[in-house]
């Protein structure tokens, strides 16, 4: 489930006028999770790929964990992989693993680029909420806001789930699933055809949800919609 909801912060790197830069070569072999600081426990929600902003509806993301891991969506498929950064250096293993799923043509078109401008990244800086990562040379190849912790009173739509068969599967073309936080403890939303609501409990990085009701509304003009509201339920 994704949300988009945040000014892009400006962020630019700074290079003296008429000064030439030369890159420091990554040392792998010191690399490691050295000061992670500000930048893992973070979803950090796709604004600009080089000049370009991302396409509207979809939500490419990335969350770097203490560990050393990274997982997020790309628009389309989910994604994860891992890392290592030496100071503000960053290198994101080629090792970088997805889903199969289809989307548009333009959808997957920025996915592909979402993905090489990570494993391209060569430094990171972090300001006003804005993450940036940059190539060797200096070029920005991508920009990120810093997305709410604060799940209150925020609206999703589901791009993806779990169909409790260990695959994780896109929504039906012809269905827009949402979840919307109400509250600090209330939920609603649509699962593609019937409505649900009910009670939700958040700590830290986990959440719950609980005291489930939905509508029992058929959709038979859609194929697969019924199927799609349980296991979205479910999940």
């Amino acid at each position: 489930m994704t949300k988009r909801g945040f000014p892009a912060a400006a962020l630019t790197l700074l290079l003296l006028a008429g000064c030439a830069v030369t890159p420091t070569p990554f040392d792998r072999s010191q690399t490691g999770v050295i000061d992670t600081e500000g930048l893992t426990g973070i979803t950090w929600l796709l604004d600009t790929l080089g000049e370009e902003p991302v396409l509207s509806e979809t939500f490419p993301s990335v969350t770097f964990n203490d560990q050393g891991g990274l997982n997020g969506s790309g628009g389309c498929n989910v994604y994860s992989g891992s890392f290592t950064i030496n100071g503000t250096q960053i290198y994101v293993d080629e090792s970088l693993v997805s889903t199969m799923m289809a989307c548009d043509e333009s959808v997957m078109a920025q996915e592909s680029s979402f993905f090489n401008a990570l494993l391209k990244a060569s430094s990171f800086a972090i300001a006003d909420d804005t993450l940036s990562l940059t190539s060797e040379s200096g070029r920005t190849l991508a920009t990120f806001s810093a997305q709410s912790q604060n799940l209150a009173e925020t609206s999703w739509v589901v791009t993806a789930f779990n169909n409790g068969q260990q695959a994780v599967v896109s929504v039906l073309d012809e269905t827009t699933p949402t979840i919307e936080f109400t509250s600090e403890t209330e939920v609603t939303g649509r699962t593609g055809c019937n409505q649900i609501s009910g009670t939700v409990v958040t700590a830290g990085e986990t959440i719950s949800f609980d005291e489930f009701t939905a509508t029992e509304m058929a959709c038979p003009d859609i194929a697969g919609a019924m199927e799609q509201d349980a296991q979205i339920q479910a999940a």
